[in-house]
């Protein structure tokens, strides 16, 4: 290895190591055995932590209030196919990675088009919207475009989830590594949530894992435990740079990583050969982008242009407290119907509620308070825990943190019972 691979192998060393923690982090819940049978998976593989949290209950509160009516029956006939059929089909694929089929593969492409099809349904229609925003980054940087499908195991295309380790966004950057490549993050706003500018600084990273290593299959096993433990594996395995090779002495849960990838690219790409029909989700797949340096609030770009609240958020979720935080640019993404009306009528949402939603510094220091440690005289909501709740989907759904929900209900761990009530200050 030259200076310059060694010099850039310790900084992403150190850059990844809360990556790694982050992603290595499982307990009994979410073991491989609460989603697969014995016969799906071997008792090497764990499956990735975010897919089994993400594909389930949290990927259900992220789509369910864009869903719309479809006429496809995706619980409609399940073809069975001979290994040669996934074979052939994996081989055809116009792509720069390998991708090779074994018994570990097709677990993971049962994984998807047999007993997560449903949550295919929905990330196949989410991926209608944000595989294009991947693609033209991984195509600038001169990646392979199958990388577009990495985000789908790493937060079931979720641009708002936080792990519990406090990775966050599509690509799951730890602060460290955000913060290196480029990524602001403070009290208004978090752009490993944004979801242009977290997949431009995951390009950028992915492209100095391949100038260590040579190898998309060691590159990806690298993303998702840190290039340290990857080193560690070829060492163990005798200097072999290849990812079987060194597949006994990764990581666990990373053992599967790239198995599950793989299982991703045949499931976006072979979908309708197993009767799964993308969910029609309603978020517009053609925005525009301006830009604003002025501090606003985006209650006031919904009221003043009349697009429902939710729309706008889940189009901007970089920003923490809906504040657009003023001062230098910030980019404001809208229906591309929309994005001239905005410029047309900027100093308007300026003056709408300017002194309740952006001058009342009071209003802030309140919220950050309730935030902390104390909750003021603020408004309560009770929520009654349901079936297939999870504590990390219902923090989601009301903007808040997992940590905020333990600490107001004297929560010690993650788990909740159905018929559980909630306090939630917001």
């Amino acid at each position: 290895m030259n200076l310059e691979k060694y010099i850039l192998s310790c900084v992403l060393l150190w850059a990844t190591y809360m990556t790694s923690f982050a992603q290595n982090t499982m307990t009994a819940e979410t073991q491989v055995d609460s989603l697969f049978k014995a016969q799906y998976v071997d008792s090497l593989i764990a499956t990735p932590q975010e897919v089994e949290n993400m594909m389930g209950n949290l990927l259900n509160d992220w789509v369910q209030a864009y869903e719309k009516e479809t006429d496809c029956d995706t619980t409609a006939f399940l073809p069975d196919y001979p290994d040669s059929v996934y074979i052939a089909r994996l081989s055809a694929l116009p792509y720069v990675m390998e991708m090779p089929y074994n018994d570990k593969v097709r677990s993971f492409i049962d994984l998807y088009v047999v007993r997560r099809r449903q949550q295919l349904s929905r990330l196949l229609g989410l991926a209608e919207y944000y595989f294009p925003i991947f693609e033209e980054a991984l195509n600038r940087y001169g990646l392979p475009l199958e990388l577009k499908n990495l985000p789908i195991i790493e937060s079931a295309l979720n641009p708002t989830i936080v792990s519990r380790a406090g990775a966050a966004g599509l690509w799951q950057f730890m602060v460290a590594t955000g913060r290196m490549y480029g990524l602001e993050i403070n009290s208004l706003i978090d752009e490993r949530c944004d979801p242009i500018k977290s997949t431009d600084a995951a390009c950028r990273y992915l492209k100095d894992l391949y100038a260590i290593y040579g190898d998309w299959h060691l590159v990806i096993a690298a993303y998702n435990c840190g290039p340290g433990n990857v080193n560690k594996a070829i060492r163990r395995a005798g200097g072999k740079r290849d990812y079987w090779a060194i597949y006994p002495y990764l990581p666990r849960e990373t053992r599967g990583y790239v198995p599950i990838f793989i299982g991703a690219n045949y499931a976006t790409n072979y979908y309708c050969e197993h009767n799964v029909c993308p969910q029609d989700i309603d978020m517009p797949l053609l925005v525009d982008t301006t830009m604003t340096n002025k501090r606003m609030h985006l209650q006031q770009v919904a009221h003043v242009l009349d697009i429902p609240i939710e729309l706008v958020r889940n189009l901007n979720p970089q920003y923490r407290r809906d504040i657009l935080p003023g001062g230098k640019y910030y980019t404001l993404c809208l229906p591309v119907q929309y994005a001239e009306l905005f410029i047309v009528k900027e100093e308007e949402v300026l003056a709408y509620k300017a002194d309740e939603l952006i001058n009342n510094r009071r209003a802030e220091i309140d919220l950050a308070q309730k935030s902390s440690h104390t909750y003021g005289s603020g408004n309560v909501i009770y929520y009654k825990v349901r079936s297939g709740n999870t504590l990390g989907g219902i923090a989601q759904k009301y903007r808040v943190s997992v940590s905020q929900l333990k600490r107001w209900n004297n929560l010690k761990g993650t788990t909740i019972r159905i018929g559980q009530t909630l306090r939630i200050y917001k």
